[in-house]
């Protein structure tokens, strides 16, 4: 349903690199996620896609159509919700939904079915202006508008950030059932737990693909052992093992570190050599890695 050959973009005159080199397939009907900080260059490849935006280089297609020439079809055929809220913040929600169902040439009624489960949650407050609704309600609203047309491709760029996590788990479980209905969604996200929610992924940073895999196959790629550090003073315990020579990376995750070790280095060792510069209740134990120890793993490499 989308495929991406080579796609390049530059701003400030070439100065600033946003996407490099970009290669990638999305297949029908699946929940493909782009994974990667703010700046990674997600948000402009979405603009591409969804014809806003002319590549530098490349092409890409949405649906068999080329983003340059089809650029008609391509906006007809797909469905895009930005990060940003961007409805009509003076139209109520029923308002909103009848703009833009109208826009398409549509009726709520016609594509009802598609919404409702969505729908239901936000219909009691349908007389309440778009202005006035909490971050979860606007999140509703925005993915109702932009499916009322019934796309075959849902562009999501960035659609739980600063929802709380209620609305995040509700947001990803109402996708789960849009694709039961054949819709293709391509999502975008800086939060590294929503990628084992997704079919595929794709860790993009700089504007460069780092690697494409389902999320059991990025963690599967982990090269060598990943090992857990505990103990008091965090800032300080990373500067100790850091300090150790054995240690290839050492990285704080909440109120732990995560460290990988040199050819012939142990575990064991680390911990004895933290407790002899003072850090007495150092633990050190191998744990499995998630999306976020490969994404670094990656960047270091």
């Amino acid at each position: 349903m989308i495929r991406i050959e080579h796609i390049g973009m530059t701003y400030d005159k070439g100065r600033v690199v946003a996407l490099q080199d970009v290669n990638l397939e999305v297949n029908k009907g699946e929940i493909f996620g782009l994974i990667g900080p703010d700046g990674a260059g997600k948000t402009t490849l979405f603009r591409i896609l969804t014809t806003l935006l002319l590549p530098e280089k490349g092409q890409a297609w949405v649906n068999n159509y080329d983003v340059v020439k089809d650029y008609k079809a391509i906006r007809n055929s797909v469905g895009y919700m930005p990060g940003k809220f961007s409805l009509y913040q003076d139209l109520t929600i029923e308002e909103n939904l009848n703009f833009f169902a109208t826009v398409f040439g549509t009726t709520i009624a016609e594509n009802y079915d598609l919404i409702k489960d969505i729908y239901v949650q936000i219909e009691p407050f349908k007389n309440r202006r778009a202005g006035k609704l909490s971050g979860g309600m606007k999140q509703k609203l925005a993915l109702c508008c932009a499916l009322i047309h019934k796309p075959d491709v849902l562009f999501l760029d960035e659609p739980t950030t600063g929802v709380d996590v209620v609305s995040r788990k509700e947001f990803w479980d109402m996708l789960k059932s849009l694709r039961k209905e054949g819709i293709t969604i391509l999502v975008s996200t800086p939060y590294m737990d929503e990628a084992t929610l997704c079919d595929r992924i794709a860790l993009i940073q700089k504007g460069s693909i780092l690697s494409v895999d389902t999320p059991e196959g990025i963690v599967h790629s982990f090269s060598g052992q990943l090992y857990a550090v505990h103990g008091q003073g965090t800032y300080h315990l990373l500067q100790a093992t850091r300090g150790y020579e054995g240690v290839a990376s050492c990285f704080a995750f909440g109120d732990a570190l995560h460290a990988t070790f040199k050819p012939g280095a142990q575990g064991p060792a680390l911990q004895a050599y933290l407790q002899s510069k003072g850090h007495s209740d150092a633990r050190v134990d191998p744990i499995k890695p998630g999306i976020e120890d490969c994404f670094i793993q990656l960047l270091n490499q």
